[in-house]
Order: structure tokens, then C-alpha cells, then sequence
């Protein structure tokens, strides 16, 4: 489930979610995918809304943000406490070979 961002980012980010059900990634095979998700369809929810698993993604994502904005030079503010303590608990899922870390992306 995703959050709505309007009809044609709704659009765009459906049709990558249904690619990846489909085709995989250069990292990832479709079958696993399929195995790890409910739905070949991604369901979209208006913010106003407030679905609580929702909030909760933000509550990871926004640190998440921030700590690679920060890593590219494109944010100069500290993380505060608690988004430093998300980023230590998902510094230590990312993908890593030797100092090369993976699944980190500035879109």
C-alpha cells in the first residue's frame, strides 16, 4: 500500500509496483517478489485517510531521506535523536560488499 501523491504519480508508481510483480529487478527475480507480496496490484490511500501502517512507513522513510539528502551534500541540518536511531537500525539491512552498499538511492 502507498500513500497517493495525485493521478499520474499514482499511475507511474502502479505501473513500476506491477513491472516488478512481473519482470523483477536486475537484482531481484520476479518470484521473489511474488512470494514476499500480498498483490500483483498496489493499492493507493489518500492521506487523509490516516492509515496507521502509513504513518508508520513515514516514520522510517523520512530519517531514510534525510540521511542520504545529507550523504549527497544536499541537506546541512543533523538528524535529530530519533531519526539517527532509525538510521542506525536500517544501516545495518542495507545489501553490503566490502565498503559498497546497496538498495541506498537519491532518486
Amino acid at each position: 500500500m502507498a500513500e497517493s501523491r495525485g493521478g499520474k504519480e499514482d499511475r507511474r508508481l502502479k505501473d513500476s509496483f506491477q513491472r516488478l510483480w512481473e519482470k523483477g529487478s536486475n537484482f531481484v527475480e520476479p518470484r521473489q517478489f511474488q512470494a514476499a507480496l500480498s498483490s500483483s496490484q498496489l493499492k493507493v490511500k489518500a492521506k487523509t485517510l490516516n492509515v496507521a501502517g502509513l504513518q508508520l512507513a513515514d516514520l522510517v522513510a523520512h530519517p531514510s531521506r534525510n540521511e542520504i539528502l545529507r550523504e549527497h551534500g544536499l541537506l546541512a541540518e543533523a538528524l535529530a535523536p530519533f531519526a539517527q536511531q532509525i538510521v542506525g537500525i536500517l544501516s545495518r539491512k542495507y545489501d553490503r560488499r566490502e565498503e559498497e552498499v546497496f538498495g541506498k538511492k537519491l532518486l
